[in-house]
């Protein structure tokens, strides 16, 4: 995977920082593991350099593809530094600590805290799910009071599942990974391009018109955590929207875990973002409660479009 990316060489200098190792990245970023000179502090830097719309030159720089690419990636990188300033606002135990960012290079960098621990992915993929009920009622609720201040701050992750949680030493878990970070609710056209997680994006991200909001982060919460439980990504959303196959938690893992959190899970992974809780304390509170709430009914059209554009609770 790294041997693809277009990625900076180990000494690089920036800004006061010296890279020391590519550790990954995807289709918008390039992450690294570098040093803050003058303190020796070790950090997590991100580069956004989107593969589709830019590339890197001899001298490191990054630029457009082509003149057709330029509007977008010039867009992008506006939005990823308004996004940073943003994110380097939000302190809480739970979201990883973006406490600097700069341009150079013709593009813009995120610096991180360096956390020691492990990334879920790697730990679900050694032990091939099965995690157990302590371990899930134990992550996820911190998770979801990390998500419930993004989204009180009028942001959506959009990028939620296994590989953008890091599971701290002592088992806090921190959400990582904002580089689809949008704000909400505004149109996602005006968005360079869209991050899609298979088995974790829902369906109303697969449309540019699709109208995303909590909804759309605690369909990938609940999707990660029947991950979790069967070790291996749900069955994607486009699929299910085609013809929904996915047998239901609440039977398929029945008297392995507790009835109430299997419930939260299905109701979580609703195909219809209509139908799945519309806020954080909607899905924690069914953690906890004997039964998921079922829609109310009647509804009028009204009352669904309001509910799918603002996520307000129906009467």
């Amino acid at each position: 995977m790294a041997k693809k990316l277009d990625s900076l060489k180990p000494g690089t200098c920036l800004d006061g920082y010296k890279l020391e190792k590519t550790l990954g990245g995807g289709g918008f970023s390039v992450v690294y593991r570098a040093r803050q000179i003058n303190n020796d502090r070790r950090v997590v830097i991100k580069e956004y350099i989107p593969n589709k719309l830019a590339k890197r030159d001899r001298k490191g720089l990054v630029c457009a593809r082509n003149e057709r690419t330029e509007t977008r990636f010039n867009r992008g990188r506006k939005l990823f530094f308004q996004e940073a300033s943003t994110l380097a606002t939000l302190k809480h135990t739970n979201i990883v600590d973006v406490f600097n960012f700069f341009q150079a290079n013709g593009t813009v960098y995120m610096v991180m805290e360096y956390q020691e621990g492990e990334n879920l992915q790697s730990y679900l993929k050694a032990r091939r799910g099965g995690l157990s009920e302590t371990f899930l009622r134990t992550v996820f609720p911190s998770l979801l009071d990390g998500l419930e201040l993004i989204h009180a701050n009028d942001l959506l992750h959009l990028d939620i599942k296994p590989g953008n949680i890091h599971i701290q030493r002592g088992g806090q878990p921190l959400l990582l990974d904002f580089g689809a970070v949008h704000g909400f609710p505004q149109s996602r056209q005006e968005q360079p391009g869209q991050v899609i997680s298979p088995g974790f994006s829902p369906i109303e991200q697969y449309d540019s018109r699709g109208y995303v909001g909590p909804w759309t982060d605690l369909y990938a919460i609940g999707a990660t955590m029947r991950a979790c439980i069967e070790g291996l990504p749900p069955v994607n959303a486009l699929k299910r929207h085609e013809r929904d196959n996915l047998k239901p938690a609440q039977f398929a893992f029945r008297g392995r875990y507790a009835d109430n959190l299997l419930r939260a899970i299905d109701w979580a992974m609703e195909v219809d973002p209509l139908l799945r809780p519309q806020s954080v304390v909607e899905f924690r509170d069914a953690l906890t409660a004997e039964t998921v709430p079922e829609p109310e009914q009647p509804c009028s059209a009204f009352d669904l479009l309001a509910n799918a554009l603002w996520g307000r609770s129906l009467p």
